[in-house]
């Protein structure tokens, strides 16, 4: 069995001296009890039951279809009980602060006037909804669901690269690679104290109906879907039959005497909470984009009126702004008068002219970003950009460099991936998800996405990534 150790970046599962760190010799033994034939015949299994399951999502302008399946490549990501703990702690507090700042520049904006974030980043964003001000959500939660994407640098540091606040997409794949994994290689889960994750559609159903505004026994929860072509489908339809919940497309749905109500086929059933994976400018024609056939006419009146629940809120989009996140230290002391628990990435802002000047200075030395797009896309990775293609980035810049920012980069940690019969390192990232109800839990482990092509740093799946399943160990002496 050919073990491929990386030496230029932090190896989550080889030390320095190409030996497996304590808490992978375990899964390191087992593989290599395996034969080559075995391992290839396993893998063939696992990718017919990824059709078979249709474990997919979809990629928008591709010539040879839609929907593709999800790579999952079978060797886990372990994550031990003490590390865990302080991941944990750190999301916590991060979704406290993050949930506090939403309620602020939507209510008396305290932040704004104590000049803690800039007036101007927040107020002319996009993501900022105007139409929303002084619109409280049912138990002041605007983030019910979070997804954090963590990396680890060289030193084996985990650092917070990026908050979703709006609609964080991959759970389903959490719980469809454990699955999966249990099919495939048992042998793995033997020897190994590994936390379950499969109970997420109960705690996700429960933080839902934790909103619902109206006292009832039997609150309803429906999954707002923009419909099959979406590229997170299979998840809006994965987690509605998980939590039970009806799956619903705007047309489903109708306002009437200030209440929301679903169409069924024994006449219109009221609806308490709304777990929207449509994007909030397509909510509402009449608040927001007048030509979304997606949204619901009159679901924002309703909402303010405070007689439906959406998940997440409307307007939390604001938090997932690229230069919102060079703020987020400041904002956690400011709000809950302590220091980060867990680091992030130096982040240079263009609204701020000193940073932009730095960032034009040093183009083909930093990964530059749009603040408002996600998925890898509309970046520029400067130390691997032809000089033409840094011209040509800049020129667009220097059009509203507030709308930019810039990052070192960091050498991601790497995994071993099983690639043409050898286990080679791919570099990772991590996305726990976070749910906030009447508690803020925190799901044993997340979607560790690989980047599958070697050399590369973007690790989603739209750019060709691929997933992991991801182990949080139970025992505390791990």
């Amino acid at each position: 069995m050919k073990w491929v150790p990386d030496t230029s970046a932090y190896d989550e599962t080889f030390d320095r001296a190409a030996g497996p760190r304590p808490h992978y010799r375990a899964l390191v033994t087992t593989l290599e009890s395996f034969t080559q034939t075995e391992i290839d015949r396993r893998e063939r299994l696992q990718k017919i039951s990824l059709v078979d399951q249709g474990i997919t999502f979809t990629v928008y302008g591709e010539k040879e279809g839609l929907e593709r399946i999800f790579p999952f490549d079978f060797v886990p990501r372990i994550i031990p009980a003490r590390e865990w703990e302080r991941i944990e702690a750190g999301l916590i507090q991060r979704v406290t602060a993050l949930n506090l700042f939403i309620n602020d520049v939507y209510q008396e904006q305290k932040c704004l006037r104590d000049k803690v974030v800039p007036p101007e980043l927040v107020l002319s964003r996009r993501e900022y909804k105007r139409a929303l001000l002084r619109l409280t959500p049912p138990r002041q939660i605007y983030t019910h669901v979070v997804g954090t994407d963590i990396i680890r640098n060289d030193r084996g540091d985990y650092l917070i690269l990026e908050d979703n606040c709006r609609c964080p997409s991959g759970v389903s794949y959490v719980l469809e690679n454990r699955n999966l994994l249990h099919r495939v290689f048992p042998e793995f889960f033997t020897r190994y104290p590994v936390r379950p994750v499969r109970e997420y559609p109960r705690l996700l159903l429960d933080t839902l109906l934790w909103s619902a505004p109206r006292a009832s026994e039997n609150p309803v929860a429906v999954v707002l879907t923009p419909g099959i072509h979406n590229s997170a489908y299979f998840e809006h339809s994965f987690l509605a039959r998980e939590m039970g919940a009806f799956l619903v497309q705007g047309r489903d749905l109708v306002v009437e005497d200030s209440a929301v109500y679903m169409r069924t086929t024994a006449g219109r059933q009221r609806v308490d909470v709304i777990y929207r994976r449509v994007d909030e400018d397509f909510l509402d024609p009449l608040a927001f984009r007048r030509d979304s056939l997606l949204g619901v006419p009159g679901l924002v009146n309703v909402y303010r009126e405070g007689n439906v629940a959406i998940a997440n809120a409307p307007g939390a989009g604001v938090a997932d702004d690229k230069a919102v996140y060079a703020y987020m230290p400041a904002l956690i002391k400011y709000y809950l008068g302590q220091e980060p628990l867990l680091g992030q990435v130096p982040t240079y802002v263009g609204l701020r002219r000193d940073d932009f000047a730095y960032m034009r200075e040093h183009m083909a030395e930093l990964v530059v970003k749009t603040t408002g797009d996600s998925g890898g896309y509309n970046m520029l990775m400067g130390p691997f950009a032809a000089r033409r293609e840094v011209d040509a980035y800049l020129a667009q810049m220097k059009k509203a460099p507030g709308n930019y920012i810039a990052q070192p980069l960091i050498e991601l940690s790497s995994h071993p991936t099983y690639v043409d019969g050898r286990f080679e390192p791919r570099r990772i990232d991590l996305r726990p998800f976070i749910l906030y109800g009447e508690t803020i839990r925190v799901l044993p482990g997340g979607l560790t996405r690989v980047a599958l092509r070697p050399g590369s740093y973007v690790v989603n799946s739209s750019q060709g990534g691929g997933s992991k399943d991801t182990w949080v160990l139970a025992a505390r002496n791990t």
